[in-house]
This record gives structure tokens, C-alpha cells and sequence, in this order.
């Protein structure tokens, strides 16, 4: 009758001189071989971390940390992370970090900015080697960054960037993007074209804003100002924007949100005055989502490469960390582009009748 395994008691910690021991070889040996050190056959490093496996040792970080000086851990702070833009690019930091041998500690600072602040005191305090960090909708003090950057610590603005010198940058180009989605719905026919907005005191609101802006003067389409609503990047905000809209008396042929959510937020008001997209107000908008296939039309976007968004900020974090003070900032920028799907796709006739509308 077989003997069980006593267990461990709760807590105990496997060493590296409990693997030495089992094999009849010295820890050095055992530290190299699970490293992959070039020094240990293959045969010994197969045979070390099968031992490893078998008796549950998982390396003690902390102290590796206190020797290396480095903790192989990269932190992560974006505004939400029940979206698909920033699900997208947690999917590309994570691959990427993978890929280097890194880990990631992901935080959310759910919009607020002093929950940011708490968010990169914490991870500074894990001695994290690098940050990314996409901004809340309300940060506006950038005092904790220069304190970063003074400590040499690298840090990579991701998507919402503020203007501020000697940072990395990681961006889509707003500003073509939403530039060649105006010039289209202008190119089928429309004038009267609406913005819903997002907050001007950040990047992605000033650029997708100004590429509006851009190709109503490229085409010479006179810009109705009771159009151009500035607000967040919530449903909330598409919501409250489109009854602005409503209020006016005169609705635009088309509107172009600022994010997908705002767009969302439209669909929302459209419904509930009982007007049907794209018969009496057409729509297009920045960005994507997994929703976009279930709404009914679903809406053409431009597209932004979210997954690629983060695995650039992740790489060029750890060149700047491997480069130390040598390294000098990198502002990267990435294309988008036009995904037709069935709004926005021609100009329809229907809007006219909604334009005369009196409230």
C-alpha cells in the first residue's frame, strides 16, 4: 500500500537548495539552468526543471528583484477596461510583454484622475521598470509625470496624450482619420453635417475636432456652429448631444461622433424620438466595436489599430529602458481607416423631412 505525500504546510516556500539537494548538485547549477544559462547541458536544465515541476517551485521575484535592480514588470494604467478599444490594446501590451519576458500590472483609473495618481503612486512603489499610461478624461495636473521623468523611470503615453516634452508617444492619426470620414460623407452628397465632440482639453478630442474642422474648409462646406457639440466620450454624452441637436429645430443630414460610444449614445435619442437611422439622420463615427455587428444598421467607423496601438507602446518602453539616458523619445504615430458598413454609405433623401423638424 502506496505512502501519500505529506503535504507542505501552508506557506512553504521551495528553494533552489531543495532542487540542489533532490539532484545531488549545487545551487548555482540549479539558478543557471532554470535561467537557460548556456553553461548547463540541455540534458541538466530538462532534467532541473522537471524537478522544479514536481516539487511546485515558483521563483522568489522579490528577491531576484533586489539583485537584478529590475523587476521585469511593466505598469499599466488606462481609463476603462470594459471597452473594446482599450481590450484591444491590453491584448497587444500583454503579447508583446510576453514575447520579452515581461509581466504586466494592469490598473484602470475608471476616468478619474485622482484614482490615476493612486494608481501610479502604487505602481512606482512595486519598483515597476516602465509605465504606460493612457489619460483620463479629467486629468489636466501633469505634475506626477515630471517627477517620473526626473527619476528616469520611462513612461510611454498611450492613445490620450498630454503635451508635455520628453515622453514617449503612441497614437493613432485622429486627425487623417477623422478627416477622410468627413471628406467621404461630403463626397456622397452631404453639407449639413453635425460633430459630437469630445472633451477639448484632450488630444484625441482637439485632433478628431480639428480633422472635421479640416475637411469642411477642404470642400468648402459652410460649419453650423449649434452642430458642433463638445462633451465626453460616453454614451451618456452621444445621448444628451443628439437631444441638443433635437432642441435646435433643424437636425444636420449626418453626424460623426467622436468615439463609438457617443455614437451608441445617438442610436439611444434616435430611438427613444422615434427617428430611424439612417432614413432620418445618418451617422459615422471614430472607432470600433464588437456591438457594431448587432445594431441595427450597423455603422460605418474609422478604423483605429488598436492592437498594434499596444504593442508599440510596450516595445518603445523597453527601448527606453535598455537605452537608459541615451534614448531619446519616440513619437509614434499610426494610420487608420475607413470601414464602410450600412450607414453613411449614400447620400439619403429621407433627412430633409427631419431638418424642418420644429420643436
Amino acid at each position: 500500500m502506496s505512502q501519500k505525500t505529506k503535504a507542505e504546510p501552508r506557506g512553504f516556500q521551495i528553494t533552489l537548495a531543495d532542487i540542489a539537494r533532490k539532484l545531488g548538485v549545487s545551487k548555482v547549477t540549479v539558478s543557471k539552468a532554470l535561467r537557460g544559462h548556456p553553461d548547463i547541458s540541455r540534458e541538466t536544465v530538462k532534467k532541473i526543471k522537471a524537478i522544479a515541476r514536481e516539487l511546485g517551485y515558483y521563483p522568489n521575484f522579490m528577491a531576484r528583484n533586489l539583485s537584478s535592480q529590475k523587476s521585469n514588470t511593466i505598469g499599466v494604467i488606462v481609463p476603462k477596461i470594459a471597452h473594446h478599444f482599450f481590450a484591444s490594446v491590453i491584448e497587444g501590451i500583454y503579447d508583446a510583454a510576453f514575447q520579452h519576458n515581461y509581466e504586466i500590472i494592469l490598473t484602470v483609473s475608471q476616468e478619474n484622475a485622482e484614482r490615476e495618481l493612486q494608481h501610479v503612486n502604487s505602481l512606482l512603489s512595486m519598483r515597476v521598470d516602465g509605465l504606460i499610461l493612457s489619460l483620463s478624461q479629467q486629468t489636466k495636473d501633469y505634475t506626477v509625470f515630471h517627477t517620473i521623468r526626473k527619476k528616469g523611470i520611462p513612461l510611454t503615453f498611450m492613445d490620450r496624450v498630454p503635451k508635455l516634452d520628453g515622453f514617449n508617444t503612441v497614437v493613432a492619426d485622429d486627425r487623417a482619420g477623422a478627416f477622410t470620414a468627413i471628406e467621404h460623407a461630403i463626397n456622397i452628397g452631404y453639407r449639413n453635417i453635425a460633430h459630437l465632440g469630445g472633451y477639448q482639453h484632450t488630444n484625441i478630442g482637439i485632433e478628431r475636432s480639428q480633422g472635421f474642422l479640416d475637411a469642411m474648409k477642404r470642400h468648402d462646406v459652410p460649419v453650423n456652429r449649434e452642430w458642433i457639440i463638445y462633451g465626453g466620450f460616453d454614451e451618456t454624452d452621444g445621448y444628451k448631444g443628439f437631444m441638443k441637436l433635437h432642441e435646435t429645430g433643424r437636425m444636420p443630414e449626418v453626424i460623426f461622433a467622436v468615439t463609438f460610444p457617443v455614437a451608441l449614445g445617438v442610436y439611444r435619442a434616435a430611438e427613444e424620438l422615434g427617428m430611424k437611422i439612417p432614413r432620418d439622420v445618418d451617422i459615422l463615427c471614430f472607432g470600433n466595436s464588437g456591438l457594431n455587428q448587432f445594431l441595427a444598421p450597423p455603422m460605418s467607423y474609422v478604423d483605429q489599430p488598436t492592437y498594434e496601438l499596444g504593442r508599440r507602446a510596450l516595445e518603445v518602453t523597453l527601448e527606453n529602458l535598455q537605452q537608459g539616458e541615451l534614448f531619446v523619445p519616440q513619437h509614434i504615430k499610426l494610420p487608420t481607416h475607413l470601414v464602410l458598413c450600412k450607414t453613411c454609405t449614400k447620400k439619403v433623401a429621407g433627412t430633409r423631412k427631419v431638418r424642418s423638424l420644429q420643436v
